[in-house]
């Protein structure tokens, strides 16, 4: 999985990577809203989500699996002169830096995982590193739009309460889509979710 990563920013493949905060993270955090704590990113990419929140006053370990993506986040930060702790960390396998977090925020990664054992042991791990009713939110490729070879795996509701429940309460789960630079964005679901305790 590493190395078709890394192929990906390596050829500028990434219309994932739009140069800005995802519009569904900054109406999540803003409108609900969610205060300025210790915060996780799974799969940062280059930092767009991760220099936003540090903006907003949020404390950001921000991890990758791709070394080339943690590079290009470290220089993004450098420029601007934003202090985020990122780091090539492997979630899934390895240990996360600074644990616990208050909030954890991943677009994408939940839903890479293939079956409902395997996101589900996603969901656990994600447990882990949260606080006491630590948030979690997640955007996650949809089945609400038509299906497509190219772009985000797609996922029922279905798929996203089996794999989850057991360790967080759904606070909300709703249809959106993801910003992208593709014309039609895939659609998502943009789910928060808080650690059962």
């Amino acid at each position: 999985m590493q190395e078709h990563w890394r192929e990906r920013y390596r050829s500028g493949h990434t219309p994932w990577d739009t140069g800005k905060p995802d519009l569904n993270l900054i109406r999540t955090v803003t409108e609900r809203p969610i205060q300025s704590c210790k915060t996780l990113e799974i799969g940062c990419g280059t930092g767009n989500n991760a220099l936003w929140l540090v903006q907003q006053g949020f404390v950001v370990t921000a991890i990758d699996i791709t070394e080339e993506a943690i590079i290009a986040g470290k220089d993004k930060s450098s420029e601007v002169g934003i202090d985020v702790q990122f780091a090539v960390v492997d979630f899934m396998a390895e240990e996360v830096p600074d644990w616990p977090f208050e909030f954890i925020f991943d677009r994408g990664c939940f839903h890479s995982y293939r079956t409902d054992d395997e996101r589900r042991l996603f969901a656990e791990k994600v447990a882990i590193c949260l606080e006491p009713e630590g948030l979690w939110l997640s955007l996650i490729g949809s089945t609400d739009g038509p299906p497509h070879e190219v772009g985000p795996p797609q996922h029922s509701a279905r798929d996203v309460v089996v794999a989850v429940e057991p360790s967080f309460e759904i606070l909300s789960l709703i249809s959106s889509h993801f910003d992208s630079l593709h014309p039609q964005p895939p659609r998502c679901w943009i789910c928060l979710m808080k650690k059962r305790t």
